[in-house]
Parts: structure tokens; C-alpha cells; sequence
């Protein structure tokens, strides 16, 4: 397997370790806003909002952000882990739906857990493979060991903490999908 050069025509930033693209940063600085405005309502509200994997999430992430804003590392792999975002807009959705006790086997949570269930699974589980292979190609390249050790760290340490918990959310999404869908037929025979 050859290794990627500095100036790869295939990737938009002359390095994907290095470099400071302004709509990265842009992008990484709103989540990192979105990240601490949530993480003080999780634990302003803990007893209706807490959940230990959400603080995770939200410490790893701003963990590993913190080094794209600060020293303009690593803003490829940045970019790339936002794209999970995408999934986020249905998981408040189904969060709103329960809070204001819309029935989860009604017509539309079930769309919107369908519409979750898939979306997770496209943008934080089916990724997981490219996202590692392109992790691999710049391992152990000289530009990877002028990034440093606390760089790196950064950069692994946060990625294998979030792939665990998309990784136990999804089979939660999948398997609360599942029974909601389950009791969709009983729900109109009784009716």
C-alpha cells in the first residue's frame, strides 16, 4: 500500500494532518459551542437530560476539537467526524416527541426512528471502516511523528472512545426502532 504524499490531489487541504482551513475551523469551533452549551444543560438538568454516555461523547469530542482550534492539526479527520452530526437533528427529534408524550408507535416517531435508525447507522457506523483505513494511511508517516505524541493521543484516543459509544447507541436505536415497530400492530388492533 503506497502512503499518501503532502500534496495529494485527492484531498482538499495540502495535508490532512496539517493545516488551518478556515471553514474547518468554523465548523469544529460552532460544535464545540453546540458541545459545552449541551454539556451545561446536561448537567444543569441532570435528573431529566443526564446521561453519562452523552458527557463522554461531549468531553472526547471537545477533547480532540480543542487540538484543531488550538494548533490547526488533523483537519481532514475533524471534518470527517462532523459528518456524524448529521444523525444528531432526529435524535433531539425522537427526544422532543418523547418529551412532549407523543406515542413512540404513532406514524411519526416511528418515521423519525426509522429515519434515525438509518442515518445513525450511515454516518456513524458504516463509516467506521474508511475512516480507519484513511487513519492507517497516514500512520506511522513522517508527517503523523511530527504531529507529537499528545497530537496523536488527541487523535486516537477520542476516535476509539466515540466508536464505542455510536457503537452501543446504535444497538439501543436499533433495538428501541424495533419494539416501537413491534407495537405498532397491536396499538391499531385495539383501536
Amino acid at each position: 500500500m503506497s502512503r499518501p504524499s503532502a500534496s495529494s490531489a485527492s484531498c482538499p487541504f495540502s495535508s490532512p494532518c496539517r493545516g488551518e482551513p478556515r471553514l474547518v475551523k468554523m465548523n469544529v469551533a460552532i460544535t464545540c459551542g453546540y458541545l459545552l452549551y449541551d454539556l451545561l444543560l446536561l448537567i444543569r438538568y441532570w435528573r431529566t437530560l443526564g446521561d453519562s454516555l452523552f458527557v463522554c461523547h461531549h468531553l472526547a469530542a471537545l477533547y480532540a476539537y480543542g487540538y484543531v482550534l488550538s494548533r490547526g492539526v488533523l483537519p481532514y479527520f475533524a471534518n470527517f467526524r462532523l459528518l456524524s452530526e448529521l444523525s444528531t437533528p432526529f435524535v433531539n427529534l425522537r427526544w422532543f416527541l418523547d418529551a412532549v408524550g407523543w406515542p413512540r408507535s404513532s406514524w411519526l416517531a416511528l418515521a423519525n426512528g426509522l429515519a434515525m435508525t438509518v442515518v445513525f447507522f450511515m454516518v456513524r457506523i458504516a463509516v467506521i471502516p474508511s475512516y480507519y483505513a484513511q487513519v492507517f494511511t497516514w500512520y506511522g508517516t513522517p508527517e503523523y511523528e511530527r504531529l507529537g505524541l499528545s497530537v496523536q493521543l488527541a487523535w486516537i484516543g477520542p476516535s476509539l472512545a466515540l466508536e464505542v459509544l455510536n457503537v452501543v447507541w446504535m444497538y439501543r436505536i436499533t433495538r428501541g426502532f424495533y419494539r416501537a415497530f413491534c407495537q405498532q400492530p397491536k396499538a391499531h388492533k385495539s383501536a
